[in-house]
C-alpha cells in the first residue's frame, strides 16, 4: 500500500513539473473560453465563470480571451454572437482561434465554427450538450407548450439573464424558453442536422475522429467529460445536481449531462470524477478527484504541441 502511495505521489510531482515549464500552454493560436446556460465572462472583475482557469493557462504562455454570449438563449443565436466576437481576436493572432466550450458552449462553438471555419483552429467540448439534456427534457415535458406557464417560466429566465446582463456589463439578447428547447435531445439533433461536424450521430453512444472538414477548412474536435453528479459534501451545489441526475437513471452523468452526449470528435476523457460544475473549477475550486484546472493545462499543451 506504501508503495502504491509513493508511486502516485511521485507522478503527481512528475506531472507537476512537466506542467511547470515555461512556454507549456503556449499555444499557436489564442484560446477562447466559452460559457454554458446562464454563464458569463465575469461578475464585476471578481467573479469568473472558469473560476482560476484562465489565469492558469496564461501563466505559462498562452493568450486567452473569455467571451460573452447570450446566458439564456438558442445556440444558434449564441453561435452567431460567437462568431462575431472572435473575429477581431482572431485577426489580432494570426488569423484563428482555439473554442473550448463548458456545457452550452460547445454546440455554441460549434456553431461558430460552423459559421466561421476560417478563423477556428479547434473546438473542444468541457461536459458539452451534444446531444441533448434529459433534465432539458424533463423540463420540457412539464412546461406546456404556447401556455400561461410557459410565458410566465420564460419571463423569470429572461429576468435572469437580464439581472447577469447587469452584472456582467453585457447587453446580449435572452431568451429562456429557446435555451431550453435547445438543449433538449430533439432541439440539439435539430442543430446538429445543421452543424452535423465533430458528433457521430450513427447512435448515442458513438463516437467521432478528431479532423473534420469544415466548408473546406480543417477544424480539429476534441471533448472530455466527467461521470459523477456528487463529488464534494462541501460543495453547496452537489445535492442539487444529485438531484438533477436521477432524470438519466442508471446512465453515467455529471449531474446535467449524460455521457454519451458529451462525446464529440476525439474523446479524451469520460470517466473524470467531476460533475457539470467541477468542470469549470466550482464552486471556488471546490471539486472532486479529479483536478480540472490541470485538464485545461494539459489540452493546452495538446493544442500547441499539434500546432494550433
Amino acid at each position: 500500500m506504501r508503495r502504491v502511495i509513493s508511486t502516485a505521489l511521485a507522478t503527481m510531482a512528475l506531472v507537476g513539473a512537466v506542467e511547470a515549464q515555461a512556454g507549456y500552454t503556449q499555444t499557436k493560436y489564442p484560446i477562447v473560453l466559452v460559457h454554458g446556460v446562464t454563464g458569463f465572462d465575469t461578475i464585476g472583475g471578481l467573479i469568473n465563470y472558469f473560476h482560476t482557469i484562465p489565469w492558469n493557462l496564461e501563466r505559462d504562455g498562452a493568450k486567452v480571451y473569455v467571451a460573452s454570449v447570450s446566458a439564456l438563449n438558442d445556440s444558434e443565436q449564441r453561435g452567431a454572437e460567437l462568431a462575431r466576437q472572435i473575429v477581431p481576436w482572431a485577426g489580432a493572432n494570426g488569423g484563428k482561434v482555439n473554442l473550448i466550450g463548458h456545457s452550452q458552449g460547445s454546440p455554441t462553438s460549434r456553431v461558430a465554427a460552423s459559421l466561421r471555419p476560417d478563423l477556428v483552429a479547434s473546438v473542444t467540448s468541457i461536459n458539452g450538450v451534444n446531444k441533448g439534456s434529459k433534465v432539458a427534457d424533463v423540463l420540457r415535458g412539464v412546461i406546456p407548450p404556447d401556455s400561461g406557464i410557459e410565458g410566465g417560466v420564460n419571463a423569470v429566465a429572461n429576468a435572469l439573464g437580464a439581472m447577469i446582463n447587469l452584472l456582467s456589463g453585457s447587453s446580449n439578447p435572452q431568451s429562456g424558453i429557446d435555451a431550453l428547447k435547445t438543449l433538449t435531445t430533439a432541439g440539439t439533433a435539430q442543430l446538429n442536422s445543421r452543424h452535423p461536424w465533430g458528433v457521430n450521430n450513427s447512435s448515442y453512444c458513438a463516437k467521432s475522429s478528431e479532423v473534420h472538414n469544415v466548408r473546406g477548412y480543417n477544424i480539429r474536435y476534441f471533448s472530455w467529460t466527467g461521470d459523477s453528479s456528487y463529488t464534494n459534501i462541501f460543495d453547496a451545489v452537489d445535492p442539487f445536481l444529485a438531484i438533477t441526475g436521477l432524470a438519466f437513471g442508471s446512465e453515467k452523468n455529471d449531474g446535467l449531462v449524460g455521457v454519451c452526449s458529451t462525446y464529440l470528435g476525439q474523446v479524451l476523457g469520460d470517466s473524470y470524477h467531476m460533475n457539470h460544475v467541477d468542470a469549470i473549477n466550482h464552486l471556488f475550486g471546490i471539486h472532486g478527484w479529479t483536478e480540472p484546472v490541470s485538464l485545461y493545462r494539459q489540452h493546452a499543451n495538446r493544442l500547441k504541441n499539434k500546432g494550433v
